[in-house]
């Protein structure tokens, strides 16, 4: 993403301040509707974020934004929570404000039905309307089967009230990622971006908002894109809002995970690279037989909480030249930080367990534990980052692991006869997003 990470400020008619940022130099605006609760410094700072944003920005000038009562931007009480035409209205100024007289619309989820008022009223501002995970209605009535149980929707957002800031959301919205890491890094996303009693309110007031009524009237070209096993919001709710939009195409993608940066991210950019420019990039992806290797830190938050942030930064900078050191001695790869861990790569499966053994008992010189978890399968290598099942694969098995225990998934002892290191059988496991039953190993060293 070139360029420094800048947030300014719109403000609105009351005294609001509202956060946004522009990414890319793009010969076109993208105004990102992500629906709230959302944190822009934490948006550019999470790895899987950021990468969705930057190939965003590869072909747009992209604008996104805190709503009020979220994020960087102004709290508003309980009781203030902006309706959709004061959303409506703010979404307006930030354009305003990020000099963007018309523009491209990318909604996600709970920012849709933003989305589908503001085209609808504003027509002459939005060039095109693309639909991530579209609903124009959640609850259901006599009319609108596919809906929720509005019972249901009351019982989720008091859940939302008792649970945010645990992360606990994944396991429906997010379930490839359920990593205990990511969790925790997600867990404070949550934490930062809104307070439980006002999550729960923004909740509240999505589950209520309809704009079925408004469909019809939209004339802007519109994308709709929907992940067939989406377990939050069903594709039903997609389909059901392109069918009502004249024109409007429909594209079914695959996986369960709502969030278009986790999961095949790049499906979705394509997508909506080529509908806002008429053509696709060429991207640089090899595929390459690997072995991914996942560390994590055992209670990372509760160690931090002890420890305070000044020891416990020290302590991260040690792990990670750690980490550093022995991916240095065993050939491997480091891609990127998870915060509390490390993703890595190997051209062989031996030199990566030897690697995770090492890190581990070097970890523990520190007076803290690793787990790691480790698979070899075919992998896609995009520029500095990877991706495909077998790294889904690698970091479920990682969560699977046991305190100090590496783990390694059932497609590694067959390829290491005769390296002179034994497995310790772990049973038969179902793996979060991952098809089949797999059967868990740890190195014995």
């Amino acid at each position: 993403m070139a360029g420094e990470f800048r947030v300014d400020y719109a403000k609105t008619p009351d005294g609001l301040h509202i956060a946004y940022a522009v990414l890319g130099e793009g010969p076109t605006s993208l105004v990102y509707l992500a629906g709230p609760p959302t944190h822009l410094q934490l948006d550019y700072e999470e790895p899987l974020i950021r990468r969705y944003l930057d190939r965003l920005a590869i072909f747009a000038r992209v604008v996104l934004f805190d709503e009020r009562g979220s994020g960087m931007s102004d709290p508003v009480a309980l009781s203030d929570l902006p309706t959709l035409e004061a959303r409506m209205d703010d979404l307006g100024r930030v354009m305003d404000a990020a000099q963007v007289e018309r523009g491209n619309l990318l909604g996600t989820g709970a920012g849709c039905p933003l989305a589908l008022l503001f085209a609808a009223t504003y027509p002459e501002r939005v060039t095109s309307l693309i639909l991530y995970a579209a609903y124009a209605a959640l609850a259901g009535d006599n009319e609108y089967r596919i809906g929720f149980p509005p019972t249901l929707l009351d019982q989720f957002a008091a859940g939302v009230g008792t649970t945010w800031g645990t992360g606990s959301m994944l396991e429906l919205s997010a379930p490839s990622i359920d990593t205990p890491s990511f969790r925790e890094r997600w867990a404070h996303y949550e934490r930062s971006a809104s307070s439980p009693g006002q999550a729960e309110a923004i909740f509240r007031r999505n589950f209520v908002s309809d704009v079925r009524p408004v469909l019809r009237s939209i004339t802007t070209p519109t994308l709709v894109l929907h992940r067939n096993e989406n377990l939050m919001i069903p594709i039903a709710l997609g389909r059901y809002v392109a069918d009502h939009i004249e024109g409007a195409r429909f594209v079914e993608l695959e996986g369960h995970d709502l969030p278009p940066f986790v999961g095949d991210t790049d499906a979705v950019v394509a997508e909506i690279e080529e509908f806002v420019t008429g053509q696709r990039s060429a991207y640089d992806i090899d595929r390459v037989l690997a072995t991914v290797l996942f560390t994590d830190i055992v209670d990372s938050t509760k160690t931090a909480a002890v420890l305070g942030d000044r020891r416990w930064s020290e302590l991260l900078d040690e792990h990670d030249a750690i980490i550093h050191r022995h991916l240095d001695r065993f050939r491997g790869r480091a891609v990127k930080s998870t915060g509390d861990g490390y993703l890595a790569t190997f051209d062989g499966p031996v030199r990566a367990m030897r690697c995770a053994c090492a890190i581990r008992d070097s970890a523990r010189g520190l007076g803290i534990e690793i787990r790691a978890g480790l698979h070899t399968g075919e992998i896609e290598v995009r520029s500095d980052d990877i991706a495909g099942i077998s790294v889904h694969l690698a970091a479920r098995v990682e969560s699977k692991a046991q305190p100090g225990e590496v783990l390694v998934s059932s497609a590694i002892p067959p390829l290491v006869a005769g390296s002179g290191l034994t497995f310790i059988h772990r049973g038969e496991h179902t793996l979060k997003g991952v098809p089949g039953t797999w059967t868990l190993f740890a190195v014995e060293a």
